[in-house]
């Protein structure tokens, strides 16, 4: 039943990365917030967007879909709002198809905001395509368009503490081919307090799912460590060799340089470029 630590302060995290002069962590996120016109999404646990309507159609597992919602559970659905708090595994029996870089029970009146934004800003649509074009230089690729959502410094359900999670979420495409972009810069909790988690560490009980649903029965994609404890590690864990980066394309729906494990917490000497 139902009724902030700053970033990087963690050594062991992504400010022990920028320490052992690996990948800049800033560079991670692209630009977000109100100084970049954002929208925000109210103060409500459990709560949603309005129906956001696309200026392009966005193709998802070879399905158009002209509006989506950013839900603040940490999930962008596009047949129906979503405001399960507690992770199911995909595939899911109801086949809602739905992006889920984070899904946890994100309570933003605790702390914490989500912003989204549709846009076709030149320079933020090259840097996007830069970085696709690197990590997949086999498919020609310039974005068009992009959607933008970003949760930042987001507490959870029943929390006694200021931690925050912050992640991020880039829809995008060229008409043709679509991809999503998940950023994870700072996670310092999995479970909310109704999905059986410690209301002091934020940790227990079912803790969060990342991954893709497609709405059938056969594809789907959960991401590494997926309602396991070590989806606390995802900051370290990437399929394209940048810590805290997956990159998917989801058109017609391809897993690149995915590992066969969950991948291990580095020691804070590691580096991982």
């Amino acid at each position: 039943f139902k009724s902030g630590i700053p970033k990087c302060m963690s050594l062991g995290g992504v400010w022990g990365r920028v320490l052992n002069l690996c990948l800049p962590a800033a560079s991670l996120l692209y630009p977000y917030g109100l100084a970049q016109r954002d929208h925000k999404n109210p103060k409500l646990d459990d709560g949603t967007s309005k129906k956001l309507s696309l200026a392009v159609p966005f193709t998802f597992y070879s399905k158009k879909y002209q509006a989506l919602y950013v839900n603040n559970n940490g999930v962008i659905s596009f047949d129906t709002r979503v405001n399960q708090y507690t992770p199911d595994p995909f595939p899911l029996a109801d086949g809602r198809p739905f992006v889920a870089p984070y899904w946890a029970d994100v309570d933003n009146v605790n702390g914490g905001d989500i912003f989204y934004r549709e846009t076709t800003d030149p320079t933020l649509l090259a840097r996007i395509t830069e970085d696709i074009n690197q990590y997949f230089p086999k498919i020609p690729f310039t974005a068009t368009w992009a959607f933008v959502a970003t949760w930042d410094h987001v507490a959870y359900y029943g929390s006694t503490t200021n931690k925050g999670n912050t992640f991020q979420a880039v829809l995008t495409t060229d008409t043709k081919t679509s991809l999503i972009i998940l950023n994870y810069w700072d996670i310092q909790w999995t479970t909310g307090a109704a999905s059986d988690g410690d209301a002091e560490t934020g940790l227990g009980g079912t803790p969060a799912h990342a991954g893709f649903n497609s709405g059938d029965d056969t594809n789907f994609y959960n991401i590494p460590g997926s309602q396991t404890e070590a989806i606390i590690n995802i900051t370290q864990t990437s399929n394209v060799n940048v810590p805290g980066r997956w990159v998917f394309q989801v058109d017609d729906f391809k897993v690149t340089g995915v590992p066969t494990e969950v991948p291990k917490v580095a020691d804070g000497k590691s580096c991982w470029l």
